[in-house]
């Protein structure tokens, strides 16, 4: 296996994709029939037809970003914590997740998410 094609680095490419908004290069790094959980086995979505308008929905958040806290990899399994700064209904805030990402064959595989409580920014004075 190439460096390039390794758990940790397919899961960076999709974490910079996110970031960048950029859907196309997002879909690339999961499996064409790849599938999305709510932790435990809550199925969310299924291949990338399900995916792009999840995604291309959630990139219109003009405040959305991604900052990875700490990553774990064991063999085909990526943990990232990361915290999420979105634009809710209710205001600009943010959430903690868990996502445990199944990587194989250098594509993602399946990825399972558990959300943290969704916390907002206190008003501009």
């Amino acid at each position: 296996m190439l460096e390039h094609d390794s758990p940790a680095a397919v899961v960076q490419r999709q974490l910079d994709a996110y970031n960048a908004r950029d859907v196309d290069a997002l879909l690339a790094t999961y499996a064409p029939d790849a599938r999305q959980y709510e932790y435990p086995a809550t199925l969310l979505a299924s291949g990338h037809d399900e995916f792009r308008p999840r995604f291309a929905a959630r990139f219109q958040e003009p405040d959305l970003h991604a900052r990875l806290l700490q990553r774990v990899v064991m063999g085909k399994l990526v943990m990232d914590h990361e915290v999420v700064t979105r634009n809710f209904p209710e205001g600009k805030g943010s959430l903690e997740l868990v996502a445990i990402y199944e990587v194989v064959d250098g594509r993602i595989r399946s990825q399972s998410v558990q959300l943290g409580a969704k916390r907002l920014d206190a008003p501009a004075a």
